[in-house]
């Protein structure tokens, strides 16, 4: 499957113009990602069809609704036709998944991602036009929020409590730079320790190494740094 930041760049969805999102579908993967969303100062609409979930995180998103997803008039009286990015995380209900998924592309939201629980799920939600499905461990929602928010990053692993190692697609602006002009350690406190370039990996990186096109680089820091430094280039 493509990364999530291939088909964002695909579908000419800039990662600087999304502001709004609907999470649909309170589980533990839905709350991750709206409250991660949230957190990170993003607007999110979270919807769930029971009342007891939505009471748990309507203090910590800017609008929780009870309603049936499966009712393209609630959805749209709820305002999911005006957000950017729709994230249906229905679990364990294949046919509210698909209809609801179905829906909210029909209301014309510009980017659907949906939660799958299986291969045939996957293959339905894929003919009906979702752009990028998932399948969650529970702590997929905070890593999809991050990387929904920076989409350069393809991957990462955590390295520390608060250290990760990040794969990224180097953004457009940073091609023709050398490691120096960059200079992401005295900027940003991040530090390029290796480059993947047409299947090899070039470690030890010189100052003068210029980024080309279709290189993967591979960045050390923290989270919020790698966002910081994206949110400028």
């Amino acid at each position: 499957m493509k990364s999530l930041a291939y088909k964002l760049k695909k579908m000419g969805i800039e990662k600087a113009k999304l502001s709004s999102f609907a999470v649909i579908g309170l589980g533990r993967f839905g709350v991750s990602v709206a409250l991660t969303l949230e957190r990170m100062g993003y607007s999110v609409i979270a919807i769930d069809k029971d009342e007891s979930k939505v009471e748990e995180v309507k203090d910590y998103v800017s609008f929780a609704r009870v309603l049936d997803s499966t009712n393209i008039n609630a959805l749209r009286e709820a305002g999911v036709q005006n957000v950017d990015v729709a994230i249906v995380s229905i679990a364990h209900d294949v046919e509210s998944s698909v209809l609801t998924a179905l829906l909210v592309k029909e209301l014309g939201v510009k980017f659907v991602i949906a939660r799958a629980i299986s291969e045939p799920h996957e293959k339905i939600l894929e003919k009906i036009g979702v752009d990028f499905i998932v399948y969650p461990e529970r702590d997929m929602g905070v890593r999809l929020a991050q990387r929904l928010v920076a989409p350069n990053i393809i991957d990462y692993m955590e390295f520390s409590a608060n250290i990760k190692i990040f794969e990224i697609e180097p953004p457009e602006s940073i091609i023709g730079k050398t490691v120096e002009e960059l200079d992401l350690r005295r900027k940003y406190n991040l530090s390029i320790f290796a480059i993947q370039r047409e299947g090899k990996v070039i470690g030890n990186i010189s100052p003068t190494e210029k980024i080309q096109r279709g290189d993967i680089l591979y960045i050390i820091g923290t989270f919020e740094d790698m966002n910081a430094f994206l949110q400028k280039v």
